[in-house]
């Protein structure tokens, strides 16, 4: 009986972790749209250091 159990968790860890794996995949965003928004993070803090 412990044997099942073990084999029924295993395999719901790697259902588990093979659905966390495809699902960043999916929403991966463009390089572009990280890049453009680093840029826009350093010029506003950028700014808000020289207003400071």
């Amino acid at each position: 009986m412990s044997k099942i159990w073990k084999k029924l968790l295993l395999a719901i860890l790697i259902l588990a972790c093979l659905f966390n794996v495809v699902s960043k995949l999916v929403k991966r965003y463009p390089l572009k749209t990280e890049l453009e928004s680093a840029a826009q993070y350093l010029e506003e803090n950028k700014q808000n250091k020289t207003i400071n």
